[in-house]
């Protein structure tokens, strides 16, 4: 496969009006990432070498989001939406350099398998001049047949022209087309609108090809691959089955999942054998997660690194930058951001550590937190390792803590503690005899005075 040329056309101009948003249908995301960057992923899997996207006009922030994932794609704009092969055509500029194969393919149909491309390519290469990608829904009413006879594709057929017969048929079509390079702009270009909406349809292409004499086949793909987003009711869904996939397929490579259904991932989660997640836990963007991680419940995690044996959580949170090591412990109500957290470091309970440094072995006592932020610059905070740092304490950086330093319970550290030192940063404390009973009678006069 890997010496036939393979070209893929996205199409990308639909305004999506039932999304009822101000972004584009193609940039709202699945699994944290937007659903034409699924599509592109999925085509670079399947040994795509060339890329095609056409977007629709005004839509300069899809035409960027495909360059970010593919610098060197082709983006067309398809000026008036006339139907999809109107919109191939808009590519034409792409499609008059030679490609062995060309598979056209839409920007809302994210969970398309690279597997499933590569069985339409193979199909090319064993000869067909065309091949249509079809599925078998739970209800076939509404979708075009793909009516096969002796093994060729002899005609898509529209629910509402099909006979009881035809009606029967459950192959489906998808819309997701892969043609020979060579026969496709002759074919687009005998394509017509003579239809009632005046539009030109890429599916003409199959009686076209017909009447060429062309070999013409139909692949298969599952349902819940071919699903088109066109609502928010329908994103959910598709959501839905991106994170059943993804539960499946990380249980399948030795993750333990106690919950699974409350268990959310991101398109590039990654997670180590034996890592185990409890219930209710959020994995955003870039997480990775090695082995023998234990994931405590209610936990979320994004931008960050979990080495061997670490446990987080329950109820932690893992902002971007932060990277814990190897047998390091993050407990309740506890978030990290851009921070280091060293082997066997441990930071329990109720604390924020941000712009920081934490050493080997150090101990962040409960309340603890770093003063990285002065309302316009952010500073560091160096933690020694072996160092102890008591409760309800202050770190105002930037400052370092010293290799095995102590820093008394409720202090404000606003200068450097050498290695092995103790400070103390707080108010001396002064206590008066006789004089709360004196309060809380003077207190109680003044109420009552306000009946």
């Amino acid at each position: 496969m890997s010496d036939r040329s393979f070209l893929a056309v996205v199409l990308a101009a639909g305004e999506g009006t039932r999304m009822k948003s101000s972004r584009a249908k193609v940039l709202h995301e699945v699994g944290g990432r937007g659903l034409l960057g699924h599509v592109i992923d999925t085509v670079k899997a399947a040994g795509a070498d060339r890329l095609a996207v056409v977007v629709g006009p005004d839509m300069r922030n899809v035409a960027e989001a495909a360059r970010s994932d593919w610098p060197e794609c082709g983006v067309f704009v398809q000026d008036e939406r006339k139907g999809t092969a109107h919109a191939v055509l808009a590519a034409r500029a792409a499609l008059q350099a030679p490609a062995d194969d060309v598979i056209v393919l839409y920007g809302d149909t994210p969970l398309v398998a690279p597997a499933t491309l590569k069985s339409v390519r193979d199909k090319l290469a064993a000869g067909a001049d065309l091949v249509v990608l079809g599925f078998e829904p739970d209800d076939p009413a509404g979708y075009g047949r793909l009516i096969v006879e002796d093994g060729a594709l002899v005609a898509i057929r529209e629910d509402r022209d099909a006979d009881p017969a035809e009606r029967g048929i459950r192959l489906c079509n998808s819309g997701i087309m892969g043609f020979r390079g060579t026969h496709l702009p002759a074919l687009l270009d005998e394509i017509g609108c003579d239809n009632a909406k005046h539009e030109y349809y890429l599916t003409d292409a199959v009686e076209i090809a017909r009447g060429r004499d062309l070999s013409i086949l139909a692949a298969k793909a599952d349902a819940d691959e071919v699903m088109g987003i066109n609502d928010r009711a329908q994103l959910a869904d598709c959501e839905a089955v991106f994170q059943a996939r993804r539960r499946v397929a990380a249980m399948a490579a030795g993750v333990t999942l106690v919950a699974p259904e409350t268990v959310f991932f991101s398109h590039d989660t990654a997670l180590s054998p034996d890592v185990v997640v409890e219930p209710n836990v959020v994995f955003g963007p870039g997480v990775s997660v090695a082995s023998g991680a234990l994931i405590r419940a209610f936990s979320h995690l994004e931008g960050a690194s979990v080495a061997e044996n670490a446990q987080i959580g329950p109820y932690a949170r893992l902002r971007p930058g932060a990277e814990i090591g190897a047998k390091a412990r993050v407990g309740n109500f506890v978030e990290i951001k851009k921070a280091v957290v060293d082997e066997g470091a441990k930071v329990n309970h109720l604390t924020y550590i941000g712009d920081a440094h934490i050493g080997a072995a150090a101990n962040i006592g409960a309340g603890t937190i770093t003063c990285n932020y002065d309302g316009f610059n952010k500073y560091r905070t160096e933690i020694g390792a072996g160092a102890f740092i008591g409760s309800n304490s202050s770190l105002v950086a930037p400052v370092t803590i010293g290799d095995g330093a102590y820093v008394g319970s409720g202090s404000v550290i606003t200068e450097d503690v050498e290695k092995d030192a103790l400070a103390i940063g707080r108010g001396r404390q002064v206590t008066k005899p006789g004089r709360g009973a004196e309060l809380r009678e003077r207190l109680a006069a003044e109420k009552a005075a306000r009946k």
